[in-house]
């Protein structure tokens, strides 16, 4: 009676030490899978914020204008202090009344990028844009000439 007790135990030990060992080997599929990275079809890339604006008939140049000298030096800065990659301005026909005609499209290096990003940016909009007073000034004026749509965030990919 003993032996058989002894020799149970034994054989239930062997069997959850054999199932634990299972459940955390990995196995060669799971480590191909893991080597090999996502079965996404396609590589992420960098993030790309878009602005889409509607300027007010006729006044799409004078927008232009405006932030010529208050925008573009914040990406310049921002692009100096390796804040952003890039960025660009792209002007067309709007398809209707409720399109944009304006698109701003600012490139980060990744997602952890836009991580305390006003942190990073405030010093360099003062610096250009002047204090919080004269920059709420400039931004009520734009809201004579131009109207923000949306703002989108979009990753890049490139297909595999």
């Amino acid at each position: 009676m003993m032996k058989t007790k002894i020799f149970f135990v034994a054989t239930l030990s062997l069997g959850i030490t054999g199932f634990c060992l299972a459940q955390t080997s990995p196995t060669s599929t799971t480590t191909t899978a893991t080597t090999r990275g996502s079965n996404a079809p396609y590589t992420e890339g960098t993030v790309w914020v878009l602005t889409m604006i509607k300027t007010k008939a006729g006044l799409s140049d004078d927008y232009l204008k405006s932030i010529s000298g208050t925008v573009k030096p914040v990406y310049e800065e921002e692009k100096k202090q390796k804040i952003i990659l890039d960025y660009k301005i792209l002007n067309g026909d709007a398809m209707g009344p409720q399109d944009f005609s304006i698109l701003i499209m600012v490139q980060y290096p990744n997602m952890a990028a836009l991580d305390s990003l006003r942190d990073k940016m405030d010093p360099i909009i003062e610096k250009v844009m002047g204090p919080e007073e004269q920059r709420r000034a400039t931004a009520v004026k734009r809201l004579d000439i131009r109207e923000i749509l949306g703002t989108k965030t979009m990753r890049e990919i490139t297909l595999k």
